[in-house]
């Protein structure tokens, strides 16, 4: 690689990637609407996935890799935009799948663990069946948007050529995500000493996966000519109940941090449904890509801890969640 072009890059996964990108000597373009956290160490390009001149600018002959993150993630999103879920992730995807198959370059597409849906016969391999709740429910939009994504994906390789890879990642945690997500929020919660939040009894159990192993993926697929016309999964296969991953948090955040609990329906209304067990199989990225995750849950929420108490920035932004007081009196 020598030209690298980030969509996203100025979200969570993408400013860990772009850091190692640069750390690794390479030209990092970051296209994304947000005010770049970067510097002058990569070149910025504004603009929207939805928009095709704006991805031109960014997306040139002499780029070499697209990695394309770009997309409405997190579930208070998914629920209150569900057009802007299908529009981005569908369109913006087609967009820059197109232009990086006009100028050659290969591309990597971040999708995500949500693309199984429920299926309950965990772990998951990359060829399992889907199954998926009733389109009323907007949790399935997402689903269904990102596995258009990859049907678009496979449709560009064996129809136009495309080098290219699609990425599911599992439930990916770390430094400076937003805190609408399990391990970021009960994070955030905790530092501004308020209750760490788990929906219903928390018996559901995901597989946490520490931002800097994710990176790491991403690198070694983007470099694998074995990854051209592949999915895989990219997560940890350790089981983790939704309520021991809150006690974690709140353990190692220090004294007095409460877990409380919240209905998930009355939190989030009749549109969310949740899921009980989300369990990689990633025996294809280690035969393949030679990757397995190596932060365990505790040492990673440690050290997304340590960062959050020296970045105060962070504990200042609002809550993302559903806020328990307003679910129990809804």
């Amino acid at each position: 690689m020598s030209r690298v072009v980030v969509t996203g890059g100025c979200g969570f996964i993408g400013r860990h990637l772009v850091e190692r990108l640069v750390d690794r000597g390479e030209a990092v373009t970051v296209f994304d609407g947000a005010p770049p956290p970067h510097g002058p160490v990569t070149t910025f390009v504004a603009g929207d996935v939805l928009d095709p001149t704006a991805l031109a600018t960014a997306i040139t002959a002499d780029v070499d890799l697209v990695v394309h993150l770009a997309a409405v993630v997190g579930v208070d999103r998914y629920l209150s935009r569900p057009l802007d879920v299908i529009d981005i992730n569908v369109t913006g995807t087609r967009n820059v799948l197109e232009r990086a198959a006009e100028v050659g370059a290969r591309v990597v597409v971040a999708s995500t663990s949500e693309v199984f849906g429920k299926n309950p016969a965990v772990p998951w391999r990359e060829d399992d069946d889907r199954l998926l709740g009733p389109t009323s429910a907007d949790r399935w939009a997402y689903s269904s948007s990102k596995a258009l994504t990859e049907h678009l994906t496979f449709g560009f390789v064996r129809q136009r050529g495309l080098r290219a890879t699609i990425l599911r990642y599992f439930n990916v945690y770390g430094p400076a995500q937003r805190p609408g997500f399990l391990i970021s929020r009960s994070i955030h919660r905790a530092l501004n000493r308020r209750p760490v939040v788990v929906y219903d009894d928390g018996r559901q159990t995901r597989c946490f996966t520490y931002v800097a192993d994710v990176v790491g993926a991403t690198l070694r697929a983007a470099e694998s000519p074995r990854a051209v016309g592949q999915a895989f999964n990219i997560g940890s296969m350790t089981e983790t109940t939704v309520a021991e991953a809150a006690s974690l948090v709140a353990s190692l955040a220090g004294p007095g941090v409460e877990v409380t609990s919240v209905n998930t329906r009355s939190a989030l209304g009749s549109s969310y449904e949740d899921l009980q067990r989300r369990v990689p199989d990633n025996g294809k990225a280690r035969a393949l890509l030679g990757w397995r995750p190596t932060t365990g849950l505790t040492e990673g929420v440690a050290a997304t801890i340590e960062w959050a108490r020296a970045n105060p920035w962070w504990t200042a932004l609002p809550d993302s969640g559903a806020d328990p007081d307003l679910a129990a009196a809804a």
